[in-house]
């Protein structure tokens, strides 16, 4: 499947996003109240993410 974004609702009942590679994943997000909120994040992500800066605090 590759890497994708997925919306699921946790416990407490808020909509999450996380991102997959494969089976892997590798972050995801805080909790949001409604799924449009999480959508939201996704588009932002998708937006913004490419031109992110890389802060390398090691």
């Amino acid at each position: 499947m590759g890497h994708h974004f997925e919306i699921y609702k946790d416990k407490a009942g808020e909509y999450r996003v996380r991102f997959k590679y494969n089976t892997e994943i590798m972050f995801s997000t805080e909790g949001y109240s409604s799924k449009s909120s999480a959508q939201n994040a996704i588009d932002s992500i998708k937006k913004n993410g490419p031109d992110a800066e890389v802060v390398d605090n090691s």
